[in-house]
């Protein structure tokens, strides 16, 4: 009996021993899809009265566990039974990814007056219960997209492998992505609360000086990840296109990767929102 749970156990081990090296493979072949989900959703996290910004965050963390919960078993099963559905699902993620960092780029380039009165609006309602709820359900949304990608990609990585590995690797990544992410978020944005605190606790010169510049740098912070939340969902939606559809992929087959991405991202991503403002035009306006 003895012997018999010792060779369980022993099992046991060397199966997460081959979880970890396979998810360590993994989370190489997935680090620029995370470090481009850390930096949409602090952004999205942000901008928030400092009382509301954790809150904010449960909510998109709680909905980013749900997203997993959702895709997991569907890529599974879609991946046993109809497998030629994953690429369509993909590119459908490009679609708005590409739409996505298109009009964030179209807002960046808008005039200084729109973006006076935009950010004057968006400070007067941050605190109010629909600009926080639409902030977070377009963070879900995105999330959605991304843990799409993450969980085909890592999924991909373990094709060779039986069920058993498959399922724990995909599922152990999926987890880790997500406490990962808004783990690294919430220390972002409340990063200037732990400036105040060092300020106000502290006589020393130097925590002081760290606090103020902790204070001080959370804005800048923000505005480059934001900066680059932008870039990462049009690389990440060009990506799709470019990886997924042979025709653009033998096109673009001699550029630079990033390059190519970027620019397949940029292109398709002002096509749909041309399509957008004229269907908003035409039919809501």
């Amino acid at each position: 009996m003895t012997s018999g749970f010792l060779a369980l156990f022993d099992d046991i081990a060397l199966l997460m021993d081959d979880v970890m090296v396979l998810s360590k493979i993994a989370t190489k072949k997935t680090a620029g899809i995370l470090a481009d989900d850390l930096a949409i959703n602090a952004d999205k996290a942000s901008g928030f009265t400092s009382s509301r910004e954790l809150p904010v965050l449960w909510k998109i963390s709680k909905g980013s566990f749900l997203n997993k919960l959702i895709i997991l078993p569907a890529v599974f099963l879609l991946n046993t039974y109809l497998p030629m559905a994953i690429i369509p699902i993909l590119i459908l993620g490009g679609v708005y990814l590409s739409f996505e960092g298109a009009l964030n780029i179209y807002k960046m380039f808008a005039s200084t007056k729109q973006h006076e009165t935009k950010g004057q609006h968006i400070k007067g309602d941050q605190d109010d219960a629909n600009f926080e709820a639409k902030r977070v359900k377009s963070a879900i949304l995105i999330d959605f997209i991304l843990s799409i990608e993450i969980i085909i990609i890592t999924l991909g990585t373990v094709l060779d492998q039986s069920l058993t590995m498959q399922v724990l690797v995909v599922s152990l990544i999926a987890i880790l992505a997500t406490i990962g992410v808004y783990g690294m978020v919430a220390l972002l944005v409340r990063m200037d609360d732990l400036g105040y605190r060092l300020m106000a606790i502290s006589k020393k010169n130097f925590t002081k000086r760290l606090g103020l510049f902790l204070v001080k740098a959370l804005p800048q912070v923000i505005r480059i990840l934001k900066f680059v939340g932008t870039i990462a969902m049009t690389l990440v939606g060009g990506g799709i296109f470019v990886h997924n559809i042979d025709a653009i992929h033998q096109f673009l087959h001699d550029w630079p990767v990033l390059l190519a991405d970027f620019t397949v991202g940029l292109v398709f991503g002002a096509v749909f929102l041309m399509l957008y403002m004229g269907f908003k035009k035409v039919y809501i306006n």
